[in-house]
């Protein structure tokens, strides 16, 4: 299941809320359909719907030059830009949205006294390789949290996921569930147990999918049978992704991630996050700073199409929680491990690596 294709001017998505009944794919031609598509979550993942926002940007790109042959390179930067924050404003969590955009304008603000055109295909080369450069990034990461957790046992393990942090969560291999791939190909894997997450079961609908599509053993529970399922399966570890991981290693991910860091906590079990260095927002210095994303109140009062509640229940519905650097046992990132996350050792970390 190709998360995305850009072909022949237009992306083409997986339009994942529709998974797993049907397997239908949403072709952008403009720049604003790409934007729709990350709202609605047909595109979700952090990595994926930043690279998703740089082949929307060149689909504006290509927009503003269709609309006006003759625009000037100041005029057509300055409607990118404004584009830009559109595109930005999608979802407010996921830092990598915001990094992929900075990634594309800061390429448009240094070729000043190139053309429309130029620039335009300088925006579209470069989206194609975040594209490939993800993939990637992907698989070193995998590799690395892999390693690290066969450091500690020689037999197969039994891991508990939260949310999709998959293939289709990325441009390719996935994060946390990258992980859990490359445990697979050792051989390594007993059991994975996948929290359903509600409300919008992307565990139930898009990682128990993706894990059965690989043959390897998943078995879906809700969202409330983590507890137990922590004190009676022997699960060895929880791996899961991240939206956004600030200066002092707290991290953001999808509503339910903390409870389940609490749990793993109470049974002293190790809680690892897979994430790329672009997910990291040294700007922000802790967990209390990060926007959460509100959603649509009927994604709770309802599941799919059949209501569960009266229509006019009060809800709460944050798309995300933050889980506390103390509850992380380490980070896993395409340039290694980062052990106990706390402001020193991320500081620390990104020294050394020269990165950010």
């Amino acid at each position: 299941m190709d998360t995305m294709r850009w072909k022949d001017g237009s992306l083409i998505l997986l339009d994942q809320t529709k998974l797993p009944v049907k397997m239908m794919y949403i072709t952008c031609t403009r720049w604003n359909e790409v934007r729709d598509a990350i709202r609605i979550l047909a595109v979700r993942g952090a990595p994926a719907i930043g690279v998703a926002a740089a082949y929307g940007m060149v689909l504006a790109a290509y927009e503003l030059l269709k609309n006006n042959h003759t625009i000037t390179t100041s005029d057509y930067i300055a409607d990118l830009q404004r584009i830009s924050k559109k595109m930005d404003a999608a979802r407010p969590t996921a830092v990598n949205l915001h990094w992929a955009l900075s990634q594309v304008m800061t390429t448009v603000n240094h070729m000043t006294a190139a053309t429309a055109w130029e620039i335009t295909k300088v925006l579209e080369k470069q989206a194609i390789a975040m594209q490939h450069e993800d993939v990637s990034i992907n698989t070193a990461l995998s590799t690395y949290g892999a390693d690290e957790l066969l450091k500690y046992t020689n037999k197969p393990l039994t891991i508990l996921t939260h949310c999709n942090a998959g293939a289709l969560a990325t441009a390719g291999v996935g994060t946390a569930l990258g992980v859990i791939r490359a445990l697979h190909k050792k051989n390594r894997i007993r059991m994975v147990y996948a929290d359903e997450t509600r409300p919008l079961l992307q565990g139930a609908r898009l990682t128990a999918t993706e894990l059965m599509s690989d043959g390897i053993p998943v078995t879906l529970i809700t969202d409330n049978m983590a507890a137990w399922v922590m004190k009676t399966k022997g699960v060895d570890a929880v791996i899961v992704g991240a939206d956004r991981i600030t200066g002092n290693g707290d991290t953001a991910n999808k509503i339910g991630t903390y409870g389940v860091s609490l749990l793993a906590r109470a049974h002293h079990i190790p809680f690892y996050v897979a994430a790329p260095v672009s997910t990291f927002d040294l700007t922000l210095k802790t967990g209390t700073e990060i926007p959460i994303e509100e959603r649509n109140p009927d994604e709770v009062r309802c599941i799919g199409e059949v209501a569960i509640s009266l229509k006019n229940a009060s809800v709460f519905n944050p798309a995300f929680d933050v889980t506390p650097h103390e509850n992380i046992k380490a980070i896993f990132t395409e340039l290694g491990v980062l052990q106990n996350p706390d402001s020193y050792t991320i500081s620390k970390f990104f020294k050394q690596k020269e990165v950010l």
